[in-house]
């Protein structure tokens, strides 16, 4: 008894999507999530032995700050256009 290939499926041609893969934006609704996100805090996630030095979120807004204290301060775009 002989077993039967499958088909070859064919390739799409470039620029062709799947049909699995096409979204229908008419039934789109809008991220409910989003509202919350927009003002909340940013997580950032830093190495481990990052993370073994500054444990608490105010240690690391210190040591973030500290270099930014040191740079020259930067004219407004009004101070900018004024001349």
């Amino acid at each position: 008894m002989r077993k039967e290939r499958a088909p070859k499926t064919r390739k799409k041609a470039d620029g062709e999507m799947r049909r699995e893969y096409k979204f229908d934006y008419r039934n789109a609704r809008p991220n409910r999530f989003a509202s919350i996100a927009k003002d909340g805090p940013l997580v950032v996630l830093v190495d481990p032995d990052v993370a073994e030095v500054f444990t608490t979120p105010e240690s690391v807004n210190r040591a973030q700050r500290a270099p930014i204290t040191a740079l020259p301060k930067h004219r407004t775009s009004k101070e900018v256009s004024r001349r």
